[in-house]
């Protein structure tokens, strides 16, 4: 299916925008490590040089099924969320069992207090 640039505009103006300033947008690579250790070195030390004070506690963490549950209102979203992570293989079904457990024993908030909106930006410092 071709399309003419008349059409493409009228129908994607931002697409057409972009398009039309592709050269502006190019990064150039002005070097090449060949060293994988080397490259990672320098990386890590670039991250280290970030310019911002703010505490980086949450950098590759990966949330659990309990930090999850915690963003519920309700014991069903919980069992939802529960059922999900344990269909993905992410918990097993003791652990799910466990957790769905307490869940009709004691509660959804029997896993912690509610994690709001942004929680982890505020935590970490950002907000």
């Amino acid at each position: 299916m071709a399309i003419d640039k008349k059409s493409l505009k009228k129908m994607f103006p931002n697409l057409y925008r972009e398009l039309e300033e592709l050269e502006e947008c190019k990064v150039p690579i002005d070097a090449v490590r060949e060293d994988a250790e080397a490259a990672e070195r320098a990386a890590m030390e670039e991250e280290s040089l970030e310019p911002t004070n703010l505490t980086d506690k949450f950098r590759h963490y990966i949330p659990s099924a309990v930090d999850f549950i915690r963003r519920c209102d309700t014991e069903a979203q919980a069992e939802e969320i529960i059922a999900y992570l344990q269909k993905k293989g992410e918990l097993t079904n003791e652990e799910a069992e466990k957790l769905r457990s307490q869940l009709k024993r004691e509660g959804v908030r029997s896993f912690g207090s509610k994690k709001e909106e942004n929680y982890y930006f505020r935590e970490g410092g950002i907000f």
